[in-house]
């Protein structure tokens, strides 16, 4: 049974199709949103490789902490993202060091300067 996230918050998901594809999405609802993409109302990605199964979610919190997840694991190599699915401890740490990395540039980052309005 994969790990439901509390309403309201993101969450990172990876998918199984039909295919045997995976597929990486974020969501604040993701029950919901494996159901469309089962009726074909998700992803393109996923239309044609239906049906599919909800392998592992993580909460994530914020939507761009969610987004730079997602696209951490899409540059992954299958064999990653498979053992993402396997092992919860995995991927916590994946979101723990996404999210600590994106604090530590946040934090030294120059702050950048308004354009003047006309």
């Amino acid at each position: 049974m994969p790990f439901v996230a509390e309403s309201g918050s993101w969450s990172v998901y990876i998918l199984r199709c039909g295919d045997g594809a995976l597929y990486t999405g974020i969501a604040k609802d993701v029950r919901a949103r494996v159901v469309a993409h089962n009726l074909g109302k998700g992803a393109r990605f996923t239309r044609s490789r239906r049906p599919v199964e909800l392998l592992i979610q993580m909460k994530c919190g914020a939507h761009g902490d969610a987004l730079r997840v997602e696209m951490a694991i899409k540059k992954r190599p299958r064999t990653v993202k498979v053992e993402l699915t396997e092992s919860r401890a995995k991927l916590r740490s994946l979101v723990r060091s996404v999210k600590g990395r994106a604090a530590r540039v946040a934090k030294t980052a120059p702050a950048r300067p308004r354009k003047a309005r006309a």
